[in-house]
C-alpha cells in the first residue's frame, strides 16, 4: 500500500495527477525518484504526440530586466484559451521572454534559419578544417558537429537553458507540454536593448 504523503509529494514534484501519481510509485516499489523518472519518461513521450496537434490561441508576454534598458516579447502558442490563462503557461511565458533577453537568440529553431545563411557556415566551417588535412568524410563530421554548435548558439529552442544548463529551452518547454497538457509552440520573439 503506498502512502497518500508519498503521492502528495510526488505530485508536488511533478505535476502529475494523483492517480498517474499512485501508479508510477506503485511500480518503483515506494522509491520517490524511480517514479519521479517513469513520471518523466511517460510526459514526453506523450509530449511527443501532442506535437502534432494544432495551436491556434496563446500569449505575447513582455519581460523588462530592472534597469528598463533590456527587454524582451515573445509569442507562445497552444491550444485552448483556457491553458493560455493558466498560471503555469504564464510562468513558461516569462521563463522563455526571460531567456530571449539574456541570452539574444536569432532565429526560433533551425528550421527558421535561411538556407543560404546555413551554406555560409557549412563553407566557413570547412574552410577551418580544410587546414588539418582529414578525409573528408571526416570533415564533415566535424562541419556538423560544429553547424550543429552554431544552431545552439543562435536557435532559441536550441539554446542552453538559461534557470537551467542541464537543459535546452525546447527541452524545458517539452518537460512543460507534458505537465500543462497541451502543444505548445513558441511563435516569435523580439529583443530590445538600450546600450
Amino acid at each position: 500500500m503506498i502512502d497518500a504523503k508519498l503521492v502528495a509529494q510526488l505530485r508536488e514534484m511533478t505535476g502529475a495527477g494523483m492517480m498517474d501519481a499512485k501508479k508510477a510509485l506503485e511500480e518503483a516499489n515506494g522509491d520517490l525518484t524511480v517514479a519521479a523518472e517513469k513520471l518523466q519518461e511517460k510526459g514526453l513521450a506523450k509530449a511527443d504526440k501532442k506535437a502534432e496537434r494544432e495551436t491556434k490561441e496563446g500569449k505575447v508576454h513582455a519581460y523588462l530586466h530592472g534597469n528598463g534598458k533590456l527587454g524582451a516579447m515573445v509569442e507562445i502558442l497552444c491550444e485552448t484559451d483556457f491553458v493560455a490563462r493558466n498560471e503555469a503557461f504564464g510562468a513558461l511565458c516569462h521563463d522563455v521572454a526571460m531567456h530571449v533577453g539574456a541570452a539574444d537568440p536569432l532565429y526560433v529553431r533551425r528550421e527558421d534559419v535561411p538556407q543560404d545563411l546555413v551554406e555560409k557556415q557549412k563553407e566557413l566551417f570547412r574552410a577551418e578544417v580544410a587546414e588539418q588535412a582529414k578525409p573528408a568524410e571526416i570533415v564533415e563530421k566535424i562541419v556538423e558537429g560544429k553547424l550543429a554548435k552554431w544552431f545552439g548558439e543562435v536557435c532559441l529552442m536550441e539554446q542552453t537553458f538559461i534557470k537551467d544548463e542541464d537543459l535546452t529551452v525546447g527541452e524545458y518547454v517539452k518537460g512543460k507540454i507534458s505537465t500543462i497538457g497541451e502543444n505548445i509552440q513558441g511563435a516569435r520573439f523580439a529583443r530590445f536593448m538600450i546600450s
